[in-house]
């Protein structure tokens, strides 16, 4: 009998069950998310209170965008890979993933949602591959500059680009193999539905690191933090004026070169054109949160979740992943056969 493993009759049970266990570890998880917005009810923005809540809307920039990295589009999370196939097997590509703050808007009102910690259910919105001969697909236009881009499209700017011929993006080199191109994104105008933790923006930790697509959740309620901030204020060592703890980052517009008042700067930096009155009121209305305003944030308890369409469509499409796990178990529970019956000596070659 050939040792466990080699034999070729093996080794195709081996596969099945290893699948099989992956489609039905994102199929319980499709369930349990399923179950969580399918048992939170819509609340209105203008009426939701600080707790567990779940809203339904269209996403609106807050301060800035960002770029999007294989089609430059204006978006608020992406999710973009490149694989590469290579000939001799070594493979290679690229992963990145990144989110920013947005504003979450319906029909009674507004809400900041700060996304750090979130899980995001984005649709893909690009799937293009490479031709036999490596061409460039159709649609891809890799981005050339800042992840960051403006909150607003400059009007004039935007017709200029659209009456004017863009060269095409040439496809990452590589010396061999097919690249596959992917990308989901969430970005302005597209509806979404939110379920997390309403909290003071007063609670908030970090405001400038909720900013972040990575790392761990934003611990609003956290009693030692609570503590820890309540001894920080009592013995003076918090400060409570913003333009004080974070100095020009405070100012509103400073970020995109439009600041509503004079920043503090060395002597030979170059001093950005303040913004006009009509800029600054916007912009004061876009940066200013008032402390005990609710925003949206991922909790240690409550973790923020971030999926495309209504809440019906999120629930249906998470009930499919289930099914999809459920099939999943049948195949690891047939593999799981065919190996034991291997095991036992019913392949014997």
């Amino acid at each position: 009998m050939e040792p466990l493993g080699s034999s070729p009759f093996l080794t195709v049970p081996l596969i099945g069950l290893a699948v099989g266990l992956v489609l039905l570890w994102r199929g319980f998880a499709g369930y349990l998310t399923a179950t969580r917005i399918a048992d939170t009810a819509t609340s209105s923005i203008a009426s939701m209170a600080a707790g567990e809540v779940r809203l339904h809307g269209r996403i609106e920039t807050a301060e800035v965008s960002l770029i999007s990295p294989l089609q430059s589009e204006r978006c608020v999370y992406y999710h973009a890979t490149i694989k590469v196939d290579e000939d001799d097997g070594a493979g290679g590509g690229l992963e990145e993933e990144r989110a920013i703050g947005f504003v979450l808007r319906d029909g009674t009102g507004s809400v900041r949602i700060f996304p750090r910690g979130a899980r995001w259910d984005a649709p893909l919105v690009y799937d293009e591959a490479t031709d036999t001969f490596g061409g460039t697909p159709s649609g891809l236009a890799l981005r050339t500059g800042s992840a960051i881009g403006p909150a607003e499209i400059d009007r004039d700017a935007a017709v200029a680009r659209l009456l004017s011929v863009q060269p095409a993006s040439p496809a990452p080199a590589s010396r061999r193999g097919k690249r596959t191109f992917r990308e989901r994104r969430l970005s302005p105008g597209d509806e979404i539905t939110v379920i997390g933790r309403a909290v003071p923006f007063w609670a908030m930790s970090d405001p400038a690191g909720a900013d972040v697509g990575a790392g761990s959740p934003v611990a609003a309620d956290d009693p030692e933090v609570s503590a820890s901030i309540a001894a920080a204020r009592a013995t003076g060592r918090l400060v409570a004026d913003p333009a004080l703890a974070w100095g020009n980052a405070a100012i509103p517009g400073f970020g995109i070169g439009r600041p509503v008042r004079a920043p503090e700067l060395h002597a030979e930096a170059t001093r950005p054109d303040l913004a006009g009155r009509a800029d600054a009121e916007r912009f004061e209305r876009r940066f200013h949160i008032e402390p005990e305003t609710l925003v949206m944030a991922s909790t240690s308890d409550v973790p923020l979740l971030i999926a495309h369409g209504i809440p019906g469509a999120a629930v249906e499409r998470h009930h499919e992943r289930f099914l999809v796990g459920l099939l999943g178990a049948i195949l690891a529970i047939a593999s799981a056969l065919v190996l034991a019956g291997g095991m036992s000596g019913g392949f014997d070659t």
